[in-house]
């Protein structure tokens, strides 16, 4: 994440900001499952199995499984997306989030629910080289261990600020999750919508920015 220019980084910080809202969004719409945190599914996969809840089994058994697709697709659409990598990720990323709504739309609000772990799972191919995730945007464990070693590094008299690019991603993820609630108690799952339109502009939009590859 360090050798990431600024724009990469202000790029970063709004795309955790819509896993944020995406994963508020799916986590009330699921009764208490995520679309972006798989720790946290894993949690409720192994808690449902231990009580044999097939309700629950099925939930979070379907979230994981998408959001695994959705890592697939995005990084083979990222392959084959060349210099636009990016722009292809995130393409795939804005169809999977109008499909989303789009269910809702139809009364089949679980699937369209469940798919925002699909379109989550894609994003996390946006920074990526040589097949390696390179700035995590749907979660944020390995953010903030990393935060709390660049805060160590500084106390033990390494770079000063370092921490901070890591510090952005976590309030990017918290501001977006803020938004997420408002907007799902104003209009519910069609409040993809708008993070459906918001995706299709940034894949729009990158190839005329000076990110980093």
């Amino acid at each position: 994440m360090m050798t990431y220019n600024r724009w990469a980084i202000g790029l970063a910080f709004c795309l955790s900001g819509l896993a944020g809202y995406i994963d508020t969004i799916g986590f009330i719409s699921l009764g208490g499952f995520f679309v972006s945190f798989m720790s946290g599914n894993t949690t409720r996969l192994g808690i449902e199995l231990a009580g044999l809840h097939s309700g629950g089994i099925a939930t979070a058994a379907t979230v994981l499984a998408l959001f695994v697709l959705g890592v697939i697709c995005g990084s083979v659409a990222g392959h084959f997306g060349g210099r636009r990598r990016k722009s292809a990720v995130l393409g795939v990323v804005a169809l999977a989030l109008a499909l989303a709504a789009s269910l809702d739309l139809l009364g089949l609000s679980f699937a369209g629910a469940a798919l925002l772990a699909f379109a989550m799972g894609a994003e996390n191919g946006v920074f990526q080289r040589d097949g390696e995730v390179t700035i995590a945007l749907t979660y944020m464990t390995g953010t903030l261990v990393k935060m709390g070693q660049r805060l160590a590094g500084a106390l033990l008299g390494g770079p000063k600020l370092a921490w901070v690019r890591h510090f952005v991603l976590w309030i990017g993820l918290l501001t977006g999750c803020i938004n997420g609630a408002i907007a799902h108690y104003l209009v519910g799952q069609g409040a993809v919508w708008l993070a459906a339109l918001a995706a299709a502009i940034f894949a729009l939009a990158l190839p005329f920015l000076p990110l980093d590859d």
